[in-house]
């Protein structure tokens, strides 16, 4: 499978098969959204369990409205049940805590990292970038 890559969103290739990292730089919009989504459930379908690093320390916001399309809810949805790991970089204060709370009712183990502490969020998904050319998170 390729490497995805929409709008503000890129996917960043790890040493890990079976972990999938997104680099988010700027506002996410309907299409990238909806694209990512449909990405994420050919994944799982494909793969069964993975585990997800997502950076954000450049993220600008998103349209709220991707929220409410099909292929969006259902990858959410699906993650409870195919996503192992789920760590993120440099989220917003108010995202953050919200990943920490989530992490104590969802069978998923979530982690919220600051941008500075990048190398313990490879860590906490078993992998690390596999090409020094790609986009480095943080």
């Amino acid at each position: 499978m390729p490497l995805f890559s929409k709008g503000v969103i890129t996917q960043i290739a790890t040493d890990n098969p079976d972990v999938y990292a997104f680099k988010v730089s700027g506002h996410i919009d309907d299409d990238a959204s909806e694209a990512l989504a449909e990405f994420m459930n050919a994944v799982f379908d494909a793969r069964g369990t993975v585990s997800m690093l997502l950076d954000l320390s450049d993220f600008t916001g998103s349209d709220w409205d991707s929220m409410l399309d099909t292929d969006v809810i259902k990858s959410r949805f699906r993650a409870l049940t195919h996503v192992k790991r789920y760590g993120v970089v440099g989220a917003p204060d108010g995202a953050a805590k919200m990943i920490t709370l989530m992490n104590k009712i969802i069978p998923v183990e979530a982690g919220a990292f600051e941008a500075k502490d990048i190398e313990m969020a490879w860590e906490f998904v078993g992998a690390h970038p596999l090409d020094e050319n790609q986009p480095k998170l943080g």
